[in-house]
């Protein structure tokens, strides 16, 4: 293995990576080759716990979508997905499921040598934030965002340090640290309901993706299976209508489900 050559291109990822950042600071952190040492700082948004769980949706629209739910709002899609799984169609659960939303997970932290960056966002999925409420419940490690005695975290080693620190020997840049930290639910784009749906309508348009709400009858020669769902059995309505019909606040009907 030529290191030389190992080491050019990752200079070559990073100037990259910073390009297209626009050259200014990130808000946001991901590991990279070789060792790494952060340190995660008491949340500034909620003192009792470091991390915030957010709901995003992928594939539906033309970038990612933080769901409404985020903000405790009503969210299209879910209530989609919901009437999806209540019509006991099999296609329909499997449509359900390729629409969830996912969960990611965000902490503050700071990482080693790079402190004068301030606070950063790390991302990750259910299997590292597991990992760290798997440390924090351990007796012998405890708190590890503690501002006086918290633990680094060593990414190499998968674990926190065994070694307790200060999270930094200077009172004033301790608080600037705890004080200016960007806040997850601030960063992303707040969709409106509105611009979810549309968003999925879209998705399902674009797909010709419809959602069954009949049972089709048995006939001698079996129909080719199909991947195609319809919106509504009403075909006396255009497809938008029918579209709008699922997310109808009138209950007049009594049960508003489409199926």
């Amino acid at each position: 293995m030529d290191l030389n050559a190992i080491k050019n291109r990752l200079d070559q990822m990073n100037k990259q990576a910073t390009s297209n950042s626009g050259g200014g600071k990130s808000l946001f952190w991901k590991p990279s080759v070789g060792k790494e040492v952060v340190r995660v700082v008491p949340n500034k948004y909620n003192k009792q716990f470091p991390f915030t769980e957010m709901l995003f949706y992928y594939g539906i629209g033309q970038r990612v979508m933080a769901s409404p739910q985020n903000w405790q709002e009503k969210d299209p899609i879910q209530e989609f997905t919901k009437q999806l799984r209540n019509s006991g169609d099999k296609e329909n659960w499997r449509l359900a499921k390729k629409l969830d939303a996912k969960t990611r997970i965000f902490a503050p932290i700071i990482v080693r040598g790079q402190e004068d960056e301030g606070v950063k966002l790390w991302q990750f999925g259910k299997e590292v934030y597991q990992d760290f409420l798997n440390m924090a419940a351990d007796e012998e490690i405890g708190d590890y965002t503690d501002i006086v005695g918290g633990r680094d975290i060593k990414l190499t080693t998968v674990g926190p340090s065994l070694k307790t620190s200060a999270l930094t020997g200077d009172d004033v840049t301790a608080k600037n640290l705890l004080e200016n930290q960007p806040n997850p639910l601030e960063v992303f784009k707040r969709f409106s309901f509105d611009e979810v749906k549309a968003a999925l309508q879209e998705y399902l348009s674009d797909g010709e993706t419809q959602v069954s709400t009949t049972t089709t009858t048995t006939t001698a020669t079996p129909a080719p299976v199909s991947n195609n769902y319809s919106l509504d059995t009403n075909k006396s309505k255009s497809k938008a209508d029918q579209f709008d019909d699922l997310f109808s606040d009138d209950k007049s009907k009594g049960d508003d489900l489409p199926f």
